[in-house]
């Protein structure tokens, strides 16, 4: 018989462990071990089925104090039955259940399969159909491609079925073979003797993963696994609206599935460029037209760049500097909804500089020529000036 090793160190901890401390060990090994995280690894099944065994004897309080004090001896009757802790197996045809109970059949017929002795899940069926796995990549596009929407061509890696072998894995010439060790069901029966005497319970075949079949000669292109990576071009529809940073899931565009299982998905991070024109805040797009000083004072027809093209706007006469103008309707198509948001256009007053003699004179000329009427603001901000200069003096002596 295989020599078994200390349970403490199958779980990586000390003998004085506390429960807690147990069970952190255990889900951090079993993780590690799990048959599904290694599909294709026998000896990662074997040490999976370590750790539970680990797990169920150091868990149990009564157990674990058989092991402490007898080794394994205390708690597996076929190590050294009949010497110190031998009489742990002396429960054999207790009620009757001595030599022909199934566990397993026992547990399958109250929860319809799937759990192990001791209460945890077994393996699941590593020939079942498993979805692959998501991919995921980033796209870059320009301010106005997210809002009109673009068909892009994008790059990716993912798995696909190996054309050496055509996914069976084997070497082409060679066949995969049925397991010797469990005839190809993919699992193993053995006998265990508990408080209710000898019982027969099932666990997953390590020699084939579960899969009933090895391959003695695996495929030199995807050394047994049947997948191989491949760069391929997906035809991936963006969306009008789509904003920087949001990630476009195309359904059916990842990893390739195992045993017939359906793809994953390829989730792309769309990044947009900024534009020398535009910002975008929401579904609402900002820009900002410098106007001068006449046509501020005087009104005048402006050109408006949209993402539809130029549109033409009247500036009315006496627009302020930082108005802003709503267009509506000339914003972002709303992602995945009807309508658009606005376009508002902030005007900027842009003073005129270096100035000549002449321009100076005319612009005195033209500011003599004005009166308080003209300056709403100035007028107003003279008579809160005049009144907060004179309640100083009057109450503070200023």
């Amino acid at each position: 018989m295989a020599e078994k090793r200390d349970y403490y160190e199958v779980l990586g901890i000390q003998k004085g462990a506390s429960e807690d401390e147990i069970k952190k060990a255990y889900r951090k090994m079993a993780k590690m071990y799990h048959p599904d995280l290694h599909p294709d690894d026998p000896q990662a099944a074997e040490k999976f089925k370590e750790v539970n065994e680990a797990n169920d004897v150091l868990s149990d309080p009564q157990k674990r104090q058989r092991y402490d004090q007898f080794g394994h001896a205390g708690v597996d009757p076929s190590y050294g039955a009949g010497g110190a802790g031998g009489g742990y197996g002396g429960f054999g045809g207790f009620g009757g259940f001595d030599g022909g109970v199934d566990l397993g059949d026992i547990f399958d017929s109250f929860f319809g399969g799937g759990m192990g002795v001791g209460g945890g899940r077994s393996d699941s069926n590593p020939n079942a159909p498993r979805r692959g796995s998501d991919i995921s990549t980033s796209y870059t596009i320009s301010f106005m491609e997210a809002c009109k929407g673009v068909s892009a061509s994008i790059e990716v890696n993912r798995s696909e079925v190996c054309d050496t072998c055509n996914g069976n894995g084997a070497q082409p010439g060679t066949t995969p073979k049925t397991c010797s060790e469990c005839g190809g069901t993919g699992k193993i029966r053995f006998t265990q003797r508990t408080l209710f005497g000898n019982m027969q319970s099932t666990r997953t075949c390590s020699k084939c993963g579960g899969r009933g079949k090895t391959i003695d000669t695996p495929c030199s292109s995807c050394r047994g696994t049947g997948r191989v990576q491949k760069k391929q071009t997906i035809n991936v529809n963006i969306p009008a609206g789509i904003d920087d940073g949001q990630i476009l899931r195309v359904a059916g565009q990842g990893n390739m599935g195992q045993n017939g299982g359906q793809r994953g998905d390829l989730n792309v991070k769309i990044f947009v460029k900024k534009d020398p024109l535009f910002e975008r805040k929401g579904f609402d797009i900002w820009t900002e037209i410098p106007i001068t000083y006449s046509q501020a004072v005087l009104g005048d027809e402006i050109t408006v760049p949209t993402i539809d093209g130029n549109v033409t706007y009247n500036v009315p006469a006496g627009t302020q500097p930082d108005t802003i103008f709503r267009l509506r309707g000339k914003g972002v198509q709303r992602l995945q909804r009807d309508g658009r948001g606005d376009q508002l256009v902030k005007v900027v007053l842009e003073v005129p500089k270096n100035l000549n003699k002449k321009q100076k004179d005319a612009l005195i000329a033209f500011s003599e020529q004005l009166t308080e009427k003209n300056y709403e603001k100035k007028s107003g901000f003279a008579d809160m000036l005049k009144r907060f200069t004179d309640d100083l003096k009057k109450n503070f002596g200023m």
